[in-house]
């Protein structure tokens, strides 16, 4: 049974940015995770190994997402996807969505971010 595994605004500080002063500040970014992974097992089970950690995935996520500095939230996104499933076999689709509330942007926006989406077997 195919089910979804969801994190929405996890705030994490990074130094992601085109801008000189983007990669020495940094800023906080929002990260929203949505995982695909088989739960039939854990819906019946109600233990922990048979569906995914919850804490161990975000802690993982925060160091991944942190380890180097980028340019471009595209690739922070796409780093953390292909990690995602690579650290976790069970996982078969993943989407990052990167939210970046302060981009250096000439106007008023509620919101700018990317979404990236990566499936088992397609990188």
């Amino acid at each position: 049974m195919s089910g979804t595994i969801f994190v929405k605004g996890l705030a994490l500080h990074a130094y992601h940015g085109v801008l000189p002063y983007e990669s020495k500040v940094g800023q906080t970014f929002k990260l929203d995770l949505t995982l695909t992974v088989d739960l039939d097992a854990a819906s019946r089970s109600d233990k922990l190994r048979d569906t995914i950690d919850y804490g161990g995935l975000v802690s993982f996520v925060g160091e991944t997402f942190r380890a180097r500095p980028y340019k471009l939230i595209e690739a922070a996104a796409g780093s953390v996807a292909d990690a995602i499933l690579e650290r976790y076999p069970a996982i078969t689709e993943v989407a990052i969505t990167i939210h970046k509330p302060h981009a250096p942007i000439a106007a008023a926006f509620d919101d700018v971010g990317v979404i990236i989406s990566r499936a088992r077997g397609n990188g």
